[in-house]
């Protein structure tokens, strides 16, 4: 049986109104809470539109963040945080060159006011240079990667999660004629897509 207030309304009705007056959420505006992986959206590309051997090239991993949602940078700002890492498990005739991560931002959060975290939030682009070596397989080539991160929102952190992701690319042999791919991702990445 309900508990009524002397308006006859139900006392959970007035929670509710209650919560929503002063700016909380009441259950009906309550997302269902989203599981680590969901929290992103991952998109792969190559700078080239075909990579012949022996040329350097980029892959780019766009991460779109959940606009609740934060992770961790590269280099957070304690030993205990874990870093956001773009891992490849490169297939034979591919060298990893570098991987270039951009800076975080720093900012502050109920959970620590006093204190600035360095996170990614909103799109960030992760980066590996990559060598196609004279061994690379011709054609159609696929390099897996495992995105590592941990995304919070402002009151509480998910589990640690790898997510994988893949690109598609196509090896041509050396000397084949080459154009740039994707220059509005390479070019807003601070790249010059080679």
């Amino acid at each position: 049986m309900n508990s009524v207030t002397k308006s006859g309304r139900p006392l959970a009705l007035c929670v509710v109104a209650l919560m929503a007056a002063l700016g909380g959420n009441t259950p009906a505006q309550e997302a269902t809470p989203l599981s680590p992986a969901q929290v992103v959206k991952t998109h792969a590309y190559a700078s080239l539109d075909a990579v012949p051997r022996g040329k350097d090239f980029q892959v780019a991993v766009v991460v779109d963040i959940n606009q609740a949602y934060h992770m961790n940078s590269h280099k957070p700002l304690d030993s205990y945080l874990i870093p956001t890492t773009l891992t490849p498990q490169l297939p034979a005739g591919f060298t990893l060159v570098d991987t270039i991560y951009p800076a975080g931002h720093q900012k502050k959060f109920p959970f620590s006011p006093d204190k600035p975290l360095d996170v990614y939030s909103g799109s960030v682009t992760l980066r590996l240079k990559l060598t196609a070596q004279s061994s690379a397989p011709l054609g159609a080539v696929t390099i897996p990667m495992t995105l590592r991160y941990q995304a919070c929102n402002n009151s509480a952190c998910l589990p640690p999660v790898k997510v994988p992701v893949s690109v598609e690319l196509k090896v041509a042999a050396a000397g084949t004629a080459t154009h740039p791919a994707h220059p509005e991702v390479f070019s807003a990445a601070g790249s010059s897509g080679n």
